[in-house]
């Protein structure tokens, strides 16, 4: 694996016990080739729901030992995500990952309000972690996946979720920006106006032991010579450890520019649910999802 600072969530999640992974329907070779360096990292054990043969093959062909996980078998995806769901629900597993299932068969047995593992009075929200070859330092970001048009309520929340990653990360005092297209006041553009009663909160000991300011522009965040040129002050100005994005369509724009034209190591995770989530894609590549798992497990 390449160097990268990311591998310091492999020294992190050395310092605490082993958890537990559930993998639903981990039948394809991407899945298991993660979650086989996972195990072989010491990141976690393994469990895995789906057909019991078609994990085993897979794991042959890719040369993973089958007793490096536990195989739950289950006739179709259908069973094996609610089996998942199950363990996770059950206290057996804390960490449930995606595997080869749609998305949106996925969260909805995360979501299944009998069933589910849905924390009550949470919000589930979409945290990376990306570390861009060009910035000195990882990033926090969302949210870029789950929700379309955050209210100022569930920014709030945003916020928090990345802020508890980033220390989790060992960062003592997060750097927030509150992003929008500019660093002026518009009335009429709600990612500033929400910015700055973000701000307000921050002030008034909303999110402690941090330091956060907006609205301001991706530019100044990331580039202190961009907020120089601009006359823009401020102690989070290209230097920031958080991103706060106004929508899902910014947040996943930047997101899939950075993955496809930076190269830069990603983790991702959902918080909100009664155990970390990871909702890893079929594009994501392996050393993506193995970071992923990183990352759960040090959260979790």
């Amino acid at each position: 694996m390449k160097n990268s600072s990311l591998n310091k969530l492999f020294d992190l999640v050395a310092k605490q016990p082993r958890r537990r992974l559930v993998v639903a329907n981990g039948t394809d070779q991407h899945s298991l080739e993660a979650i086989s360096k996972a195990v072989h990292e010491g990141l976690v054990t393994v469990m895995v729901t789906g057909n019991e043969n078609e994990i085993i093959r897979n794991c042959r062909l890719k040369g993973i030992l089958v007793d490096s996980c536990e195989i739950v078998h289950c006739e179709n995806d259908d069973e094996a995500v609610a089996k998942a769901v199950q363990i996770a629900r059950n206290g057996q597993a804390d960490i449930i990952m995606k595997g080869l299932i749609s998305t949106d068969k996925f969260m909805r047995a995360i979501l299944d309000k009998e069933n589910g593992l849905l924390s009550e009075n949470t919000l589930l929200s979409h945290v990376a972690l990306i570390k861009i070859p060009t910035y000195r330092k990882p990033l926090f970001v969302g949210d870029v996946a789950i929700i379309p048009n955050p209210t100022l309520e569930q920014k709030k929340q945003i916020t928090n979720n990345l802020i508890l990653v980033a220390k989790y990360f060992g960062i003592e005092i997060p750097k927030v920006a509150f992003l929008a297209a500019t660093e002026k006041i518009i009335a009429k553009m709600t990612a500033c106006t929400d910015a700055v009663q973000l701000k307000q909160m921050w002030e008034n000991g909303e999110f402690p032991n941090t330091i956060c300011d907006g609205p301001m522009a991706l530019d100044l965040a990331v580039d202190k010579k961009s907020a120089d040129i601009k006359g823009f002050v401020s102690p989070v100005a290209g230097d920031a450890d958080c991103l706060l994005f106004p929508n899902i369509e910014s947040g996943n724009v930047f997101y899939k520019a950075v993955s496809k034209f930076c190269e830069p190591d990603i983790a991702a995770i959902v918080m909100g649910t009664s155990v970390p989530t990871v909702l890893s894609s079929r594009s994501d590549s392996i050393q993506t999802k193995l970071y992923s798992i990183a990352l759960a497990a040090l959260i979790g």
